[in-house]
Parts: C-alpha cells; structure tokens; sequence
C-alpha cells in the first residue's frame, strides 16, 4: 500500500503521538495534515485495512508496529537527506525541510545505506532531531528546554521544539546555532523572559523563544 499519502500519514501519527501512548484523534491528525475530518476517516479505515494502524471509530489511531516501522524509515530518509543539504550542498536549516520531504519518498534503502555511510552515520539532523537507524533505533539525549533552567545554570543549545522557517531564520538573526554554550542570567519574574550569556555575549531571550530551545545542562 506503499504511496506519498500513506507514508505522510504514518509518519503524521507517529510525529503526534510519540510522547502520547493515548494514540492521536481524529481532528488532530486533520488539522496537522491540513484537511478535512471526513478525508482523514477514509484513509485510517484502509491503513486499518491493511494492518497499520489500529483504528476504531471515536477512538483514538495507533500506529501498528508494520506502521511505526514504515513511520521511522520515512523519518530516517528525511533527517538524512536534510544533513546531506546542509553539510554538502550549503543550504541553510531553514531551507531544506521542504525539499527532504519530497526527497524522502525515494525507494532505494541501498541509496540510503550509501547515504548514511557517506555523511559518516549522523546520529541527529541539522535541527538536533535524532536520526533513526535503520533498524528503527531512536537515539535520545538528555535535553530540556531553556525554559526549565534556573539563573547560574549552563549548558549547550542541542535543538529546537519549533522548526519552522520563520523561527530557524530568527535564530540566524542572534548568530544562534546548535552547539553554543549558553548560561541563565536573569530571570524577568513579569514575563519570565531570560537574560542570558550565549558564547559570551550576553541578550535577552523571550518566553516564547526559551520555551523553542533544547538544552543539554552541563554538569
């Protein structure tokens, strides 16, 4: 049952529902894939039908394990292909989520081996996503977001919650990038905006923002 839509979907139940052992609704799923309830029904009855997911009706869906493998591959290709534009080709983070997912469909799991083994086997995507293996292992660090240090704490930006174009371009503006080491100031208790020192200059980060960066707390 292999197409764009079917992989789309998995890969749409998976995203929603990895921190969520509940499943994903029905409306959620149609709002994330931008259509409509009744569209989003009809596909889940026939990845049922084909033993992807588990479906009933007012139920939340669950991805099968066939469907979270299909899932995780579809992810895997497209944290590939996004490393290989960044570091090989010089695209931009803000630039290559768009063209990885048309990338992601490709077929090959041999071109995608070679892929791997040619960017050296990257455990995280530009973004500081991890990177499945091919045999469906996530990869995950000790990470909070910057919204949970305390004044005094430090450690490094190791991703972002929020990776859309408009936010990745942001951080470009404030020269912020994966890697950086950041350390907690100040604490504004009004709007719990931060004051903080990132590789020595030090600038004053929204809520909003804190609450989109992944940090690795140093010990």
């Amino acid at each position: 049952m292999a197409s764009f839509t079917v992989e789309n979907y998995l890969k749409a139940i998976y995203s929603l529902s990895k921190n969520n052992t509940t499943g994903v609704s029905t409306n959620a799923l149609a709002e994330h894939l931008g259509t409509k309830a009744a569209t989003v029904t009809d596909m889940l009855k026939k990845l049922n039908a084909n033993n992807l997911v588990h479906y009933q009706k007012y139920q939340a869906t669950l991805l099968s394990e066939e469907g979270k493998k299909i899932a995780l591959n579809i992810i895997r290709k497209h944290r590939l292909w996004e490393v290989f534009l960044v570091e090989k080709l010089d695209f931009k983070w803000d630039e290559v989520h768009d063209m990885a997912e048309e990338l992601e469909h490709i077929e090959s799991n041999e071109l995608i081996n070679r892929l791997e083994h040619f960017l050296d086997n990257p455990k995280f995507d530009p973004h500081g996503d991890p990177i499945p293996s091919k045999e469906g292992i996530v990869e995950r660090r000790a990470q909070v977001l910057l919204t949970e240090l305390e004044v005094g704490q430090r450690g490094h930006v190791t991703g972002v919650k929020d990776s859309s174009k408009e936010f990745l371009q942001y951080l470009d503006t404030q020269n912020i990038e994966l890697g950086n080491q950041i350390e907690v100031k100040e604490i504004f208790e009004y709007d719990k905006s931060r004051v903080v020192i990132i590789e020595g200059i030090e600038t004053t980060f929204s809520q909003q923002v804190c609450k989109n960066l992944f940090i690795n707390i140093s010990e």
